[in-house]
């Protein structure tokens, strides 16, 4: 009802190890992090389940229900491996839950999945996107659970935990009778506006009274009249579990939108029950309940996200609170003037203890810990440790037993004094065989010994816990009451009875009652974790380094180059670990260069298009690989600092030598292979001075051009010069680097036109002294291509003559052919004035022209490309010249005749920008300069001739869905005689256009009427029935027909008033318009809403034919009403039937059920609109009913369904598979999926919410 109730949070994504410069190879999924400090797992969040993880966790640490779903072995509940085996009753939702907490429990995982579970609710990937609300949640799951644990010693699990029953009573003032009416419950739904709590909330509900008097009196059956009385509810059955969901979403009806009440509500960590119960003779202590759970959401009615504090009653957590930011600022200024002094001392971790001893065992930042330790010391610890120790978080990675490090790890604290007798986390202690190699495997999976995972807890008792999604961290009992108020409030509140007390041996104890299947499937996922997590481990910290020796090389061209002299290997492959030293590093090169003899100096080297570069010496042997930066795949070159093959080199990133193209113009005029100019490259240091260019090549100073993008075709206008007073800048400062261009001109032979700053576009480089021509008149030829030497200035003229010649074609061609620029797709442009310049023409130097027969239009000319029909990309073009002032009846004629076609029922419209028919030429006497036609544009001859100014042509077809049930039996003749002719249309079918029409959809074409825009509804019904289709037919009477607008092609807006103008439905030129025979005369009101209901056939996946069923929405449009209206119209009981709405483009049903809101009685209940979201209710859907009586199943789906959303999953799964694979050939898959998702974040669209189903077997 309240849409977004939650935004979408997406799972823990790892960063990608890619660094700069490192070489892809081939790198498995990171495996899951291990549990946090807290030694609590979270759970991943698929996209949009943050409600459904807020009520798992619930769950889960409600140990009485967990514990009761472990004591239901497989004999009951069936194995998962026979869920595929028809014969097996395998309850899988059970059975999935049983395996989510066992996870929780025992993996050693900071989030587990709940993908297995959720699929065997039956959801697919989009339901796991969708958005749902929590509360609705909690009773649908619980359902589920009842139906999947019928038969079972678990069917009254929900029953014995949750639920709770009310009584009302209604007392009559005159004879006093009393009316008792019982209640069940599972949760209780309270009220939250206008008042100030939960207590006053029940206080209203449970103590209060309301009157019945004045107007408002009550029919007393004992007195037999209307009488004055009083009505009251109490608690009369209080469950062990209470679960109580706030109202906090509400509607304005004067604003007409919905809201958050984010008032201030408060409710107590204990509550005290007994005011709102019938007195009995329980002991006080049955009335008091301890809150163990509050799931929270954050945001307003249109999105937000879920996340719960949780009690951790069996103290299962490792509870470490941390202050927040604010706090810690603030103390750590005081705390290091009072910090006590510490007697300096080298032994670094004597020091950090004492630090940490003082913080009370809470996490504190790392860099805070340094602050300490500076005023501790009055020395960094860089300065005085980092040489031999390593930085400060690496020394307290190594140093874990004594350090306990935070999910996140920038905080720290000293761990706890465990005693040696503690067990491991699992172990596993029941007999049999699994217990020696389930224990072993437990520990080699990661999980550590108690001292380490097991839970530190004081003696004051459990803890809170926020669980977010995967994110697990400790909070103190009052942050609680930060969620009374704001948009982040509390939504659901759980509360269990203080009575409920744990045995001492639950304590602390995860493996408790956990059946022991279950215990060997953790242990056995945690050893492969463990092995996963060392194998990629090993993969991320390899480096792989390429080794160049330095004897093996030479310098020359500006950079290094394998010695031509040597046989010998230059390069070596090395791998190692990047948590290794330089020091290591270099003692290992030692090692496989027995041969080396003098200094060893390791340097970072740059392979570039002119060789190798050698960039700066490593130097830190104390420093890790990782520290320095080192990559994967990085180039060391090994030598001995000073001088390779007897020669000093250039080192360092300013020195990188780069790679120009240097063009030079030749004096040939036809150049080499026809080209003006000569390539060269040239190696220049990339700090060297520009003009250093003219010496380096011994050229005469002159002027530099440079086009930095390095492409062999460039345009003049790309290019730019260097003054010369730049020639002092270097070739970076320059922003020349590999690949880049330059071109050398003497200042002698330099073309002014080059020189000019601005102006009109210039032709390529490489092709800018011709034109190709090719022959296109059908002549003989011994050459069908030429090249014709031009300039820009040239006329197309002397082209055409020049290819003429030698083209070898008759001089009649002279004064009877064209030239036509040919694009690149092969097609002819419209042909070009002889007295155009290439310039004037705006075309480039080294295009393909076409030589044709015929003359070019003159200035006062049109040259106009036209089709016929409405099928553009199939349609043959055609050409023709007028005169720009010729009307547009004039030129319909000429180009009707150019086509060979005859009559007077054609009009022509321009093309648009997207290559379809456009708007219609509508004036015939205007001139098509007045139009703004102009040469090359493209014409369509469509067929019919155009309505008159303020007319219409509206195209009608005739809607026949399904005959309803038993009409044949009726006994009106008109209304036979009607479906009899409706039928025989059905078989003859007119026009092309039924091919439009989805085949599913009863449609048929008859043809066009002409109408004026000013006319009503009736009067358009009048005219289609004068459609020669229908002139052999008696209607009775337009009031017997039913129109619609076709949307999508198919019914979308009935209009329902006769009277009413087609301008104001806005019906337009390109509207088309449906119409429906109808039995009977219809008169709809305005708030009358047409549905097609269809019952559904027992035992079948099929439905009977629809019937039309009008529904009174005046007093509510509620699921409530609905239900009761198809009730009666089928002659049901309300409770016997469902209801569902169908979704055709999705090929889903939507059901429409009821449901009530507990508010106070002072105020009145506010009701649901189906007209609004998730359901948009309108005229023409279509609404499935099922007879429970007959038919118990609700499953509205068809086999034609299943078909449809199976093709929209391949269509889609294809479309998705296409788009990724061009992304990846692109290279531009993750930084578009980054890109993706940064946007899903920034921009949250407002999706209507679904409605949420969880699909159980049947085990009655």
């Amino acid at each position: 009802m309240f849409g977004d109730l939650f935004e979408e949070d997406f799972p823990y994504i790892p960063e990608n190890h890619i660094e700069k410069g490192s070489k892809s190879k081939y790198v498995d999924p990171e495996p899951p992090p291990p549990r946090g400090a807290t030694n609590l797992s979270g759970i991943q969040n698929q996209g949009g389940t943050c409600y459904l993880n807020s009520l798992l966790q619930t769950l889960h640490f409600t140990p009485e229900f967990r514990e009761a779903l472990f004591a239901l072995d497989p004999e009951e509940l069936g194995c998962l491996e026979d869920k595929d085996d028809p014969d097996a009753k395998v309850r899988i939702i059970p059975l999935q839950l049983q395996r989510l907490f066992a996870q929780l429990l025992l993996s050693d995982q900071q989030a587990v999945s709940t993908t297995d579970l959720t699929n065997s609710f039956g959801w697919n990937n989009s339901e796991e996107m969708r958005q749902h609300d929590v509360q609705e949640l909690n009773r649908i799951l619980f359902s589920a659970l009842e139906s999947s644990l019928v038969g079972t010693s678990g069917h009254d699990l929900i029953k014995r935990l949750y639920h709770g029953t009310i009584v009302n009573h209604v007392v009559c003032r005159e004879c006093e009778n009393i009316s008792e009416r019982q209640e069940d419950f599972l949760d209780l739904t309270v009220a939250v506006k206008n008042l100030s709590g939960l207590e006053e909330a029940l206080w209203s509900m449970y103590v209060e009274e309301e009157f019945f008097d004045a107007e408002n009196l009550y029919h007393c059956g004992t007195c037999d009249k209307l009488v004055s009385a009083t009505k009251s509810a109490r608690l009369r059955k209080l469950p062990p579990f209470l679960t109580i969901s706030l109202l906090r979403f509400n509607f304005d009806f004067a604003k007409c939108e919905r809201y958050k009440e984010t008032g201030c509500y408060t409710f107590p960590l204990q509550m005290d029950l007994k005011p709102f119960c019938e007195q009995g003779e329980l002991d006080d202590s049955e009335y008091v309940y301890d809150l163990f759970s509050v799931i929270i959401h954050k945001g307003g009615c249109y999105g937000g996200h879920y996340h719960v504090y949780i009690k951790d009653v069996d103290q299962l957590g490792n509870w470490q609170f941390e202050e927040d930011e604010s706090e810690v600022v603030a103390k750590a200024k005081k705390s290091l003037k009072d910090l006590p002094r510490v007697q300096e001392t080298d032994n670094p971790l004597a020091v950090l203890k004492n630090i940490l001893s003082q913080e009370e065992n809470k996490l504190i930042p790392v860099d805070q810990l340094g602050q300490k330790l500076l005023a501790s010391i009055e020395i960094s610890w860089n300065k005085k440790f980092r040489k031999q120790h390593g930085p400060l978080l690496k020394f307290l990675h190594a140093h874990s037993d004594v350090f306990l490090l935070s999910s996140n790890p920038s905080k720290v604290c000293l761990r706890r004094d465990t005693s040696p007798s503690q067990e491991p986390l699992v172990e596993c202690k029941q007999p049999g065989p699994v217990t020696p190699s389930c224990g072993e495997s437990l520990k080699a999976s990661g999980a550590e010994p108690a001292r380490a995972l097991r839970p530190e807890v004081g003696a004051e008792g459990p803890h809170w816990f926020d669980i977010n999604d995967s994110q697990v961290e400790p909070i103190q009992e009052a942050d609680i009451e930060k969620q009374f108020q704001g948009k982040e409030s509390a939504y659901m509140l759980f509360y269990r009875k203080t009575q409920l007390q744990r045995p001492p041996e639950a304590q602390s104890n995860p493996q408790y009652k956990v059946p022991i299947h279950l215990l060997r499937e953790v242990c056995e996922a945690n050893s492969e974790l463990q092995k996963k997590r060392a194998d990629y481990d090993s993969v991320v910290n390899n480096l792989g380094l390429h080794l160049h020796l330095g004897p093996c090389y030479e310098f020359y061209d500006g950079a290094l180059h394998p010695s031509s002299s040597r046989t010998e290997d230059c390069t070596l492959d090395l791998t190692i670990d990047k948590r290794k030293t330089l020091g290591d590093l270099r003692r290992l090169v030692f090692q496989l260069l027995e041969f080396w003899e003098g200094d060893l100096v390791l340097s970072l080297a740059k392979l570039v298009p002119a060789g190798l570069h050698v960039c700066e010496a490593l130097e830190g042997d104390e420093l890790t690989l990782h520290e320095i930066e080192m990559t994967d795949g990085e180039d060391i070159f090994v030598w001995n600092g000073m001088e390779v093959g007897g020669v000093k080199i250039p080192t360092g990133d300013d020195a990188v030598p780069i790679l120009l193209n240097i063009f030079q113009l030749t004096n040939n005029s036809d150049g080499e292979k026809g080209q003006p100019f000569l390539e060269t490259h040239h190696v220049f240091p990339s700090n060297a001075e520009v003009g250093t260019i003219f010496t380096a090549l011994g050229y005469p100073v002159g002027i530099i051009l440079v086009n930095v993008t390095g492409s062999q075709v460039l345009e003049l206008e790309n290019w730019t010069v260097i003054p010369k007073e730049n020639f002092g800048r270097t070739f970076r400062e320059q922003g020349l680097q590999d690949g880049s261009s330059v071109w050398l001109v003497s200042s002698s032979s330099c073309d002014q036109s080059l020189m000019m700053a601005g102006g009109r576009r210039m032709n390529s480089l490489s092709n800018f002294n011709w034109m190709q021509v090719k022959n296109l008149c059908q002549a003989d030829s011994e050459e069908e291509q030429v090249k014709v030497s031009a300039t820009i200035e040239t006329m197309l003229f002397d082209i055409r003559i020049k290819a003429i010649k030698e083209l070898g074609l008759q001089e009649e061609l002279v004064n009877n052919s064209c030239l036509r620029l040919i694009d690149r797709n092969g097609q002819l442009l419209s042909p070009v004035p002889d007295h155009y310049t290439v310039a004037e023409a705006e075309m480039e130097m080294g295009s393909l022209l076409g030589l044709c027969r015929g003359r070019a239009p003159t200035s006062s000319q049109l040259f106009l490309f036209f089709l016929v029909g409405s099928d553009l990309e199939s349609g043959l073009t055609m050409e023709i010249i007028v005169e720009s002032t010729i009307s547009v009846s004039e030129c319909l004629k000429k180009m009707l005749e150019k086509a060979g076609l005859q009559g007077d029922s054609w009009h022509l419209r321009k093309v648009d920008w997207c290559f379809e028919a456009g708007e219609p030429l509508n004036e015939e006497n205007a001139s098509l300069s007045e139009l703004m036609v102009s040469s090359g544009d493209t014409l369509v001859l469509s067929e019919g001739k155009l309505p008159p100014k303020g007319f219409l042509k509206v195209p009608i077809w005739w809607y026949h869905p399904s005959v309803p049930y038993g009409w044949q039996e009726s006994s009106q003749d008109q209304v036979n005689l009607i479906a009899h002719q409706v039928e025989a249309l059905r078989t003859n079918p007119e026009g092309d256009l039924h091919g439009d029409v989805q085949p599913e959809i009863p449609f048929t074409f008859v043809g066009d009427i002409e109408i004026s825009e000013e006319a009503s509804v009736a009067d358009l019904k009048s005219q289609a029935m004068t459609l020669p289709s229908f002139l052999d037919f008696c209607f009775p009477s337009a009031d017997f027909l039913r129109a619609w607008t076709m949307e999508s092609k198919r019914p979308g807006r009935l209009l329902r008033n006769s009277q009413q103008q087609l301008k104001d439905y806005k019906v337009g030129e390109r509207t088309q318009i449906c119409i429906e025979p109808l039995q009977k005369r219809e008169t709809l009101g305005p708030k009358d809403m047409l549905l097609r209901t269809q019952m559904g056939i027992p035992g079948e996946r099929a439905y009977y034919p629809t019937v039309d069923f009008v529904w009174d929405t005046v007093s509510e449009c509620t699921a409530s009403s609905l239900r009761h209206g198809v009730a009666a119209h089928y002659g049901l009981p309300v409770d016997s039937i469902e209801i569902a709405k169908y979704f055709p483009e999705k090929f889903e049903w939507m059901p429409i059920s009821s449901w009530d809101q507990q508010v106070s009685k002072r105020k009145k209940k506010k009701l649901e609109n189906l007209q609004v979201a998730p359901y948009c209710l309108k005229d023409g859907d279509v609404i499935g009913v099922k007879n429970l009586l007959v038919d118990d199943n609700r499953d509205f789906s068809t086999p034609r369904d299943d078909v449809g959303r199976e093709n929209q999953s391949k269509l889609f799964g294809g479309k998705r598979r296409r788009r990724q694979a061009v992304q990846l050939q692109n290279g531009v898959h993750l930084e578009s999926r980054e890109t993706e998702a940064n946007l899903h974040m920034q921009e949250k669209p407002h999706r209507s919410e679904a409605g949420l189903s969880i699909n159980v077997g049947v085990f009655r």
